[in-house]
């Protein structure tokens, strides 16, 4: 692999040093919208929608789909296009049908700032809120693979050592999610969101010339990598997350749902008017086609160039060695970096604002008993706890980082699947069903949630996706069931309350 010297090595040390400043100066423009939890967590109405939509882009694709996917395609070939047709298919039509009615509750319920505050809202119930924010938890491995792909980018081309690698990607974000809250994330991703898409169309402007072939550039490449393996070109891979066509169904399910994640729905928290849910959403479909379908060609052609890699994930950084000038590497690992960085500030953001918004506000009367605290009070101690919450998180996301997984993609994927299964059954009934309750909900996200740890590590169900589509079956069967024995008390517990009122 082409490790980067002299000159150019500290060409790319100086953008980098420029891009963080410019980090570190909008998370500190962003200081002023983060004195409240609303403003840390949502800035709402801060920042223009389209740049709103593509910040969802640029956190939604992350590190999984620059390095992790490309590293699947290398692995196991065209059969992970699949993926990718379910990034900008199955997840834009999730994002289209449950954006609307998400922001409408959200209003309806006044002053929420998360998913887990949702849901609690929505069905009457602090043990949700407090449950579905210790769930989110689970984002603590998304970050992890954040910094792998980050790690694996500086080692890669910059010759940093892997440890390094994830001290400096840590510091980083840590430093303008601290500053600036979500008015930093949010403009950082937008604009990290530009950079992404000109640097996937780079990669495939690329292959008319590192595979060749004119306009049959695509029929060149499906050549060369048959000639490989021709597993590669199999609509269905032999072995793998995409091995049969139960698995693909269930991949497109899983991206549908993905939309579901908490720090991908905050986006829609932080609109203001409903008018401009459009531009949002339409600046979220273009930007995530852009940089969901183009990356994963230069995996594929990674394969084709360069098929005795050690490490799967390598090859996005390979490609780009073999494909560019250097000076053009230094500029598209800066769009690389981006790519993995919006996404890490998303998930810090969404874990630590849940730590204060949902564990420390809703225990605040207990650890303050006696004490007479205004409401406005405890909202500022709040924003304290989640921003030294950011820093113990980044900690452990880090310790956790120093021993390489195997996959970043598979790490990445399991654990937005376990919160996934969770959550999908209590946000989609809370849509559509009236009698959908608070004991049903708590039922169902343990049993999603649970059902598919247990599928996984004791390898009940060995395809990811497989697990967390029945993960997410038993989910919805388990909240509808539990939901209609107790409706009645439930009904009850309201009209007591309704009468006392």
């Amino acid at each position: 692999m082409q490790v980067l010297t002299g000159g150019l090595l500290w060409l790319i040390f100086g953008l980098l040093v420029i891009y963080f400043f410019f980090l570190s100066w909008i998370g500190k423009k962003g200081a002023a919208h983060s004195k409240t939890m609303e403003g840390f967590a949502t800035a709402k109405g801060k920042v223009n929608p389209w740049i709103v939509g593509a910040s969802f882009a640029a956190t939604y694709a992350s590190a999984n789909l620059f390095i992790g996917v490309p590293g699947l395609a290398y692995q196991y070939g065209t059969a992970v296009l699949w993926y990718t047709l379910g990034c900008f298919g199955a997840s834009w039509i999730g994002l289209l049908l449950f954006a609307k009615t998400f922001w409408k509750y959200g209003n309806k319920f006044g002053g929420v700032y998360t998913l887990p505050e949702w849901l609690g809202r929505r069905y009457n119930s602090k043990t949700l809120q407090i449950l579905v924010s210790l769930l989110i938890l689970f984002n603590v491995y998304y970050i992890v693979g954040q910094n792998v792909g980050l790690a694996t980018i500086f080692e890669s081309i910059l010759g940093i050592p892997y440890t390094w690698g994830i001290i400096i990607g840590v510091a980083i974000t840590i430093l303008y999610i601290g500053l600036g809250g979500a008015y930093a994330q949010m403009v950082t991703d937008g604009i990290q969101g530009i950079l992404m898409a000109v640097t996937s169309l780079l990669v495939l402007i690329s292959l008319f010339w590192t595979i060749g072939g004119g306009f049959n550039v695509f029929g060149v490449l499906n050549e060369r990598l048959a000639s490989i393996d021709p597993n590669l070109v199999a609509p269905i891979s032999n072995g793998g997350p995409y091995n049969s066509v139960l698995a693909v169904i269930a991949v497109q399910f899983m991206l549908f749902s993905f939309v579901l994640m908490p720090h991908l729905l905050s986006k829609v928290l932080s609109i203001k008017e409903e008018k401009d849910l459009k531009p949002f959403t339409l600046s979220a479909g273009i930007t995530l086609f852009i940089i969901s379908t183009l990356m994963v060609l230069g995996g594929l052609a990674a394969r084709a160039l360069v098929p005795t890699l050690e490490a799967a994930d390598q090859a996005i950084p390979v490609y780009l060695t073999q494909a560019f000038p250097p000076v053009v590497v230094a500029f598209m690992i800066v769009g690389i970096i981006s790519a993995i960085l919006s996404s890490t500030d998303g998930l810090y953001l969404g874990v630590t604002t849940s730590i204060g918004n949902d564990i420390y506000k809703v225990a605040a009367p207990f650890i303050h008993r006696g004490k007479q605290l205004t409401a406005q009070a405890i909202d500022q101690k709040a924003v304290k706890v989640s921003k030294i919450a950011l820093v113990f998180v980044g900690l452990a996301s880090l310790y956790i980082s120093l021993d390489r997984p195997e996959s970043l993609s598979i790490l990445i994927q399991f654990s937005f699947s376990a919160i996934i299964s969770g959550v999908i059954a209590p946000i989609s009934l809370g849509y559509i069903w009236k009698k959908a309750n608070g004991y049903g909900a708590v039922a169902g996200m343990l049993t999603g949630t649970l059902l598919y740890v247990a599928f996984m590590n004791f390898k009940f169900v060995e395809n990811m996706y497989l697990a967390m589509f029945l993960s997410s079956v038993a989910s919805f069967i388990v909240m509808g069931v539990i939901s209609m024995f107790t409706n009645k008390e439930v009904e009850a517990k309201a009209e007591t309350i309704s009468k006392v009122s």
